[in-house]
């Protein structure tokens, strides 16, 4: 019966920290667009066989 005393307060801890990063992500515009970034990667282009040679050479550079 004691351990209510402990859940019961740990479950709303828990709840006011879900809804406070609700909040925070409706404040920062997280949700402000959501149709465009699940077409971005059906119009996502290949590279080009240049650019992709120097895309290798720029990786091997940065090692």
């Amino acid at each position: 019966m004691s351990i209510i005393y402990v859940l019961i307060p740990l479950a709303i801890l828990i709840v006011a920290i879900a809804i406070g990063i609700f909040f925070w992500a409706v404040r920062s515009n997280q949700f402000e667009d959501l149709d465009r970034q699940g077409y971005s990667i059906l119009f996502d282009d290949d590279l080009s066989p240049e650019e992709k040679k120097l895309a290798d050479e720029r990786k091997k550079m940065n090692e």
